[in-house]
């Protein structure tokens, strides 16, 4: 089915929740890829009460309902947080608007999901960093949404993609792809293919951790991008963390390791011209301080000494699987052109390669804030 037509029903979803005020017009809202979002208007008394509506996407997350008690268990423990500390819960958190019949969702008549959330008004979200000071401040509301966290039970969550970032998983459904090798692309990445053998000890690191006790179980957001922080429209000061779709137990060095993987590297995650790849660690000192001042103390001190290599697991976690696909016929990822997937696996291994270069440099600059 199209998005069309798995938005087909929205105006009976829309007549499902408890908006305040008349409907005026919905329409299609963010630069979201997976689910379907909208910004609703409502008039109530002469002013204009804005709205989050979504289509989930149950393709890709399987357990809509699942997915809805993880948010609605996490926004409300994080509310209770954020009133004891005198913050502002109406900004500083998601908020669910309720269906009229006091539920957290409504499912339409074929069958889509949709949920809604209260708009966060005089804030925004950027795709990329304009200034260096943006790049702290989504640092510091990860670093504090784990903080506000730190005590929730991170067992009782649902895992809503399983083994999603169980990075010893991920290597052996690379292995499966290099065996079946389907369209024989394996013989033209034989060096690839190497590089990621090479590490696959090191892919065991992180669980090796927690098996032992030494890396607590965490609740994780998995989707550490700058725009999945809310920015005051003034300030540019972080206000809310949002989407979060993919919140379940993981580790937090794994949230710290994406941001990293994503945000301090000096390419695009596609550039085929390797020589622009690096690891600028001018950004990695910059996230490091937000993130741990974020914390507030509340990592162990195992989690610091990890920091690194959470950095580095996201890093070659990611390159694996665009290898992955590429050799299964790019099947996963959307690509835009013949051997996409292979430069974003390219681009993710040279910044795995200059991290194991710089690793004391790492080290060093989680020490400098520890």
């Amino acid at each position: 089915m199209t998005r069309e037509e798995y938005c087909a029903k929205k105006d009976e979803a829309i007549a499902q929740f408890d908006f305040q005020g008349e409907v005026m017009d919905a329409e299609l809202y963010g630069s979201g890829h997976i689910n379907d979002t909208f910004l609703v208007r409502c008039r109530d008394n002469g002013r204009t009460i804005n709205y989050i509506l979504q289509r989930m996407n149950h393709e890709i997350f399987k357990n809509p309902i699942e997915l809805m008690e993880n948010i609605v268990n996490v926004t409300s423990f994080l509310r209770k947080k954020i009133i004891s500390n005198h913050g502002d819960p109406d900004r500083e958190t998601m908020n669910i608007v309720p269906t009229k019949d006091g539920k957290k969702y409504y499912r339409d008549s074929i069958g889509s999901y949709w949920r809604s959330y209260q708009f966060i008004k005089n804030a925004l979200t950027l795709d990329i960093v304009e200034r260096a000071e943006e790049f702290y401040e989504s640092a510091f509301a990860f670093g504090n949404f784990q903080n506000l966290l730190s005590d929730y039970p991170a067992e009782t969550l649902h895992e809503t993609i399983p083994n999603f970032h169980n990075t010893p998983d991920r290597y052996q459904k690379f292995l499966t792809a290099v065996k079946n090798d389907p369209l024989g692309r394996a013989a033209s990445v034989q060096e690839e293919i190497r590089f990621v053998m090479e590490r696959e000890d090191f892919t065991h690191t992180l669980i090796r951790a927690q098996k032992k006790g030494d890396l607590p179980l965490r609740v994780t957001h998995n989707d550490t991008k700058l725009n999945n922080v809310m920015l005051d429209e003034k300030t540019r000061k972080a206000v809310c963390v949002i989407d979060l779709d993919t919140v379940m137990p993981g580790f937090s060095v794994t949230d710290f390791g994406d941001s990293i993987r994503f945000g301090a590297s000096t390419g695009a995650e596609d550039e085929p011209d390797l020589s622009k790849v690096n690891l600028d660690l001018s950004l990695f000192e910059l996230y490091t301080k937000g993130y741990l001042e974020g914390c507030s103390g509340s990592l162990t001190e195992t989690e610091l000494d990890l920091l690194p290599a959470g950095a580095k697991m996201m890093t070659l976690e990611c390159g694996m699987r665009f290898l992955t696909d590429y050799l299964e016929g790019d099947t996963y990822f959307r690509i835009h052109r013949e051997g996409h997937n292979l430069d974003r696996c390219r681009t993710q291994f040279k910044l795995v390669s200059d991290m194991e270069q710089h690793w004391g440099d790492m080290k060093q600059i989680i020490d400098q804030f520890r």
